[in-house]
């Protein structure tokens, strides 16, 4: 019974089945991690995480659910069919949460071994098949120094489903790369690394526009920022050792500094002469006359 529905029991509270798929997702993880660990006796932490991962995916577990025929058992409105794999994918885990309250965590086991991996799922081939396209667009970009950022472009509601749709868009260097549009921000970036990593391997010149940004971006980082600075350095550790002699010259200059500054007077400076009062020209007068009579 999927949420969409709105159902709720005689207390008011809802029915659906998000409380199983809780206590599903959290069994699948222990028993698909047990069963890996014993499929690869001596794999590393790194490659059972990444095998479990995609067995407990929403895709896989979508697909399984499909497989077996569990979206003829689900129960919901109309307006969610169209985006049935996380639906799906619910069920499953719901169904296994339901398997764990009614037989318990051996029937559990039992059901993910016999039933599923055996049957349904070739558990080698999908822990070799690479599906993590982000990581491997990343690696890429790390290894050749290559700035990569994904950008949001859209973001809206699917209009069957009325469930958030995501658009998001590679660039590298710049450049714009491919789109990818999901149910999710982590399959829409997904789905973009992906066509991203096909065009880069089937059109050189996409390459080259990304190694010309390169180019110019690692150009303007390596132009000097500010001038260079003087290599000559004061001799700061050098005491001076004062002199007698420098002692009276520092003193001589002092005073003349000082009698400059008594002296000194700004009515002193002027465009044009003074005019004389009458005791200047009188004591002017006499002044020469008697240099004459001398």
């Amino acid at each position: 019974m999927h949420k969409s529905i709105g159902r709720r029991n005689e207390k008011g509270k809802p029915l659906n089945n998000e409380r199983l798929e809780f206590l599903g997702d959290a069994l699948l993880d222990a028993v698909v991690g047990d069963i890996v660990y014993n499929h690869f006796p001596g794999k590393r932490e790194g490659f059972l995480t990444n095998t479990r991962s995609k067995l407990v995916s929403r895709d896989t577990l979508g697909k399984l659910a499909e497989e077996m025929g569990l979206k003829r058992l689900i129960l919901s409105s109309g307006h969610s069919q169209s985006h049935n794999s996380y639906m799906l994918g619910n069920a499953f885990e719901a169904l296994v949460g339901a398997i764990y309250l009614d037989q318990g965590y051996a029937a559990v086991m039992c059901f993910m071994e016999k039933r599923i991996l055996n049957k349904l799922i070739n558990i080698d081939k999908v822990a070799y098949k690479e599906v993590n396209f982000k990581s491997k667009l990343l690696e890429w970009s790390q290894k050749n120094r290559v700035t990569l950022e994904y950008r949001m472009s859209k973001q809206g509601m699917d209009k069957e489903s009325k469930s958030p749709v995501f658009t998001y868009q590679v660039f590298l260097e710049g450049v714009a790369g491919e789109s990818g549009q999901g149910f999710s921000k982590k399959e829409a970036q997904q789905l973009s690394s992906e066509a991203t990593l096909k065009r880069l391997k089937c059109e050189p010149q996409f390459i080259d526009a990304i190694f010309t940004a390169k180019s110019e971006r690692t150009k303007m980082e390596e132009m000097p920022t500010m001038s260079v600075p003087d290599t000559e350095t004061e001799q700061e550790f050098v005491i001076h050792q004062e002199r007698p002699e420098d002692a009276e010259v520092q003193e001589t200059q002092e005073e003349t500094v000082a009698n400059a500054d008594e002296e000194f007077d700004l009515s002193d400076i002027s465009a044009t002469p003074r005019e004389q009062s009458r005791e200047d020209i009188i004591a002017a007068a006499e002044a020469a006359a008697f240099e004459s009579e001398g």
